[in-house]
C-alpha cells in the first residue's frame, strides 16, 4: 500500500551493497554469563561483559586504534556506553563499555518492531477494544490511540516509530497472540541475531527489572531492522496525519478528524539546539527514568553508511544524547577507511550456519551466486541512475542480494551485507 501523501519524509536513496570478500576469519567470540540486573544499573561497568564480536568489545573503557591520520575521539562525551560501526562491513571502528547491559527504553522497539513487523500487512484494519490498552505504564509515551476506533497497521506502526506510542506497541502485540507471546518472540529474535545481552520484559521498553540491552545489541537490532522496507520507511518518517476520534459534523454525518505527528528523533526532525543532522536515516531514540536518554542512529554521508548507537549520557543538558551521536558520527566519517577496527558486527546465528555449508565459497560458485552478485551490481546503477534527480524516497530491493541470502550462501569469510541499505541523498 503505498504511503499516504501527506506522510512526509527527508529524501532517502536506497541502494544495494555488495560487501567484498574478506581473508580474515571473525574473531572467536563467546558471550559472558547473563547476571540479573536491577532496574537501576551501577554506574560502573562489570568486570566481565560479554566478547561477541571480539575480545575488546568486552573490555571496560574506550576501545579504539588510534594511529598516524586517525582523527581523535570527541573529549566531551559523557554516555555510559556508545559504539560507532561500518553498517555495510559489520566493521566496529570504536566503542565505550559496548556490552554494558543497560535499561533500553524505547530503543527496545527497534527489537519490537522487526519481530512483529512481518507479521501483518499494513493495509490491516483493528477495531481498538478497552483490553488492547490495558496495563500501559505509568507515564508512558502515547500516540493517542482511542477504544473502538479503527486502524490500519500501518497508522499503528507511524504511531510505535514517530510518537514512541506504547499504546501503538500493545495494540499491536495483543493482535500477535497477547503481550507474553510477543515478548517471548523478541527475545527468540534477539538470540537468533546473537543480540545476548538482551533481555525483554515489554516489548515498548518501559522500565522493568531485568529489561536490559546493550550498545552493541542495539546497533545489532538496528542492522537487522534496515533490511525491511517497511522499517527504513517508518524510521525515516518526520511528520504524518494520525487518525483521531469519530465525531458527527453538523448534517450528522460521521468524520474521522486526524492530526499531525512529528517523529521525536530530533537527528531527524531538528529542535532549537539541534539542527537536521546531515545524512540522518533514523532509526529510534528513547527516555526513561532508569534508562535515561537512549539512541540508535544510521546516516550516510559520501557513500559510507555508519550505525551509532548511544546509552545514558551522564550530562544532563538538554537534547545531550542527540548531541553525542552526531559527534560520534562526525568522527566516524572523518575515521572511516583511516582506522583499523576493534571488533564486529556479527551475523545472525542463520547466516552464520548457512556459511558453513559445503559448497559455499568467495567466488559465489555454489548454487549460481555469482550470477546474483552480477545482478546487485547492475541493481546499483539502476537504482542510482532513477534516483539522480528529485526529491522522495527511493525505495527498492537489491535482487542480487537477496537472492544470495535467501538461498542461504552466506559466504564464508564474507561479513554480513545489508542487501538493501538505506542511503540519503543531500537535500536540494
Amino acid at each position: 500500500m503505498p504511503a499516504p501523501k501527506k506522510t512526509a519524509r527527508r529524501a532517502l536513496l536506497v541502494t544495494s551493497a555488495v560487501v567484498s570478500s574478506l581473508a580474515l576469519t571473525a574473531p572467536v567470540s563467546f558471550a559472558a554469563p547473563k547476571p540479573s540486573p536491577s532496574t537501576s544499573p551501577s554506574a560502573t561497568p562489570p568486570a566481565n561483559m560479554s566478547t561477541v564480536g571480539g575480545t575488546r568489545l568486552g573490555q571496560a573503557g574506550t576501545q579504539v586504534n588510534l594511529a598516524a591520520g586517525v582523527p581523535v575521539l570527541p573529549k566531551d562525551l559523557t554516555a555510559r556506553s556508545w559504539i560507532v560501526a561500518d553498517a555495510e562491513s559489520g566493521d566496529v571502528l570504536a566503542a565505550h563499555n559496548a556490552h554494558w547491559r543497560l535499561p533500553p527504553a524505547s530503543t527496545m522497539k527497534m527489537l519490537f518492531a522487526d519481530t512483529v513487523l512481518p507479521r501483518f500487512p499494513k493495509t490491516m484494519k483493528h477495531e481498538v477494544v478497552p483490553s488492547d490498552l490495558a496495563d500501559l505504564g505509568s507515564g508512558s509515551s502515547l500516540v493517542g490511540i482511542k477504544e473502538g476506533e479503527t486502524y490500519t497497521v500501518h497508522d499503528l506502526w507511524l504511531g510505535v516509530f514517530l510518537r514512541s506510542g506504547n499504546d501503538a506497541v500493545h495494540v499491536l502485540s495483543k493482535m500477535n497472540n497477547g503481550i507474553d507471546n510477543t515478548v517471548k518472540e523478541m527475545n527468540e529474535h534477539a538470540e537468533e541475531l546473537q543480540a545476548l545481552d538482551t533481555n525483554v520484559v515489554s516489548p515498548d521498553g518501559y522500565d522493568a527489572p531485568r529489561q536490559v540491552s546493550s550498545a552493541y545489541d542495539l546497533t545489532l537490532i538496528a542492522r537487522s531492522g534496515l533490511q525491511k522496507k517497511d522499517f527504513r520507511e517508518y524510521s525515516s518518517t518526520v511528520t504524518a496525519k494520525f487518525p483521531g476520534a469519530t465525531t458527527k459534523n453538523k448534517k450528522g454525518k460521521s468524520v474521522r478528524e486526524s492530526f499531525e505527528i512529528q517523529n521525536t528523533n530530533r537527528l531527524l526532525s531538528g529542535d532549537s539546539d539541534v539542527p537536521v543532522y546531515q545524512g540522518i536515516a533514523g532509526v529510534k531514540n528513547g527516555n526513561t527514568t532508569n534508562a535515561g536518554a537512549t539512541f540508535t542512529g544510521v546516516a550516510e554521508r559520501n557513500g559510507k553508511v555508519l550505525l551509532v548507537t548511544v546509552m545514558n549520557p551522564e550530562k544532563s543538558e538538554h537534547n545531550e544524547v542527540y548531541k553525542e551521536t552526531a559527534r560520534l558520527f562526525d568522527w566516524g566519517f572523518q575515521a572511516a577507511g583511516k582506522v583499523q577496527p576493534v571488533g564486529e558486527l556479527v551475523a545472525p546465528k542463520s547466516a552464520a550456519q548457512a556459511s558453513a555449508q559445503p559448497g559455499a565459497n568467495d567466488a559465489g560458485e555454489a548454487g549460481g551466486a555469482g550470477e546474483a552478485e552480477k545482478s546487485s551490481k547492475s541493481a546499483v546503477g539502476a537504482s542510482a541512475a532513477s534516483g539522480s534527480s528529485g526529491m522522495g524516497i527511493a525505495l527498492g530491493i537489491a535482487g542480487g542480494l537477496l537472492v544470495l541470502l535467501a538461498g542461504g550462501a552466506f559466504l564464508i569469510n564474507r561479513r554480513w551485507p545489508l542487501p538493501d541499505l538505506v542511503r540519503r541523498r543531500g537535500r536540494s
